[in-house]
């Protein structure tokens, strides 16, 4: 591996604030003990500023901790060499010594076009009394799956159940041209977050068209603009008449399958389409992590019992967004 893609690699992995362990350290090591003294302090440069110092890390950063920890690990990577030290490295960790933690952060992923989609979310797990308010690994599966299959959303009505702060969402709608798109959740703190969310990715929502997006647009970006809207969606009581008005032609979900009690109310809804008189019932695609082997068999068990046929999808080929990759995360098209 060369050094830019040494650096373009540490960058995916820092803006998008992965793992610090999975980060591609061994390599770097590999490099620096084959690598002249000048060369070392040119490819930890480079590191800096693909990450740290990078435009978007700059105006959209991570957590203080986790560049705090990057930067530390990195700086130790260099005191193993004999290079002279570094200025920039100690410069660039000063003033995040005595930052003080935010109870959120951004994290941004970039496309392979080279755009970002860039979140805010909370730094904890669970947060206002919910997980819905950061990115799970099966959203970004979900992501990679609609990359690779376009077509499936391609100038076509996608309604997205439980889109928590909207990472799925967003990555079709700029990169798969749906017609319309409408997020769901039910959370008002989520809801709440979701639209901020919209907004920094430079889209605007329904019925917003006259105001000016906000975030990335400022740096040049232009879309073609699918119709947004963001729907209050409470699985437990939203009615057949409510669903069909969306003229979905399309439905997903990541990361919707984690509990029973939630897992019942989803088939519920599932249910309504499946039961629908529309001339056309929408396809259906839900991805989840199966950290709970029962959990996932209830929920095949209670789609068999609501007649709702289920097909896995072969795996996609990508990670692109430097997920863990997992034997046990999947994707089910479901047949209503």
């Amino acid at each position: 591996m060369a050094g830019p893609e040494l650096g373009l690699l540490f960058q995916r992995h820092f803006l998008a604030a992965r793992r610090l362990r999975g980060m591609p350290w061994a390599e770097l090591e590999q490099q620096l003990t084959a690598a002249p003294q000048r060369s070392q302090s040119s490819l930890l440069l480079d590191i800096l500023h693909q990450t740290v110092l990078h435009p978007l890390c700059v105006r959209f950063p991570p957590p203080a901790s986790y560049r705090r920890r990057f930067l530390t690990e990195l700086i130790k990577q260099h005191e193993s060499t004999a290079a002279d030290p570094l200025d920039e490295l100690y410069d660039a960790l000063a003033p995040i010594l005595n930052e003080e933690e935010s109870t959120r952060c951004y994290k941004s992923y970039i496309l392979p076009s080279g755009e970002a989609v860039t979140l805010s979310e909370s730094v904890a797990i669970i947060s206002q009394g919910t997980t819905g308010l950061i990115t799970w690994d099966a959203a970004l599966h979900l992501a990679e799956w609609a990359m690779e299959n376009p077509k499936v959303f391609t100038n076509r009505t996608v309604l997205e159940l439980g889109s928590g702060v909207g990472f799925t969402g967003l990555v079709i709608c700029k990169t798969c041209n749906p017609k319309t798109y409408v997020f769901s959740d039910c959370h008002h703190g989520v809801l709440k977050q979701l639209t901020e969310n919209i907004r920094l990715n430079g889209f605007t929502l329904e019925p917003e068209t006259t105001n000016p997006a906000q975030g990335q647009e400022a740096e040049g970006q232009e879309y073609q603009q699918p119709k947004l809207l963001v729907a209050e969606l409470d699985w437990g009581s939203v009615t057949e008449q409510q669903l069909l008005a969306l003229h979905a032609d399309v439905v997903i979900a990541a990361d919707v399958v984690y509990d029973p009690e939630v897992t019942l109310a989803l088939i519920g809804v599932l249910q309504k389409f499946s039961s629908s008189r529309a001339d056309r019932k929408p396809d259906i695609y839900v991805a989840l992590t199966v950290r709970n082997a029962d959990t996932y068999h209830v929920f095949q068990a209670e789609l068999d019992k609501a007649g709702i046929r289920w097909q896995i999808i072969p795996a996609h080929s990508s990670n692109i967004f430097l997920h863990d990759t997992q034997p046990n995360m999947t994707v089910l098209q479901l047949l209503v």
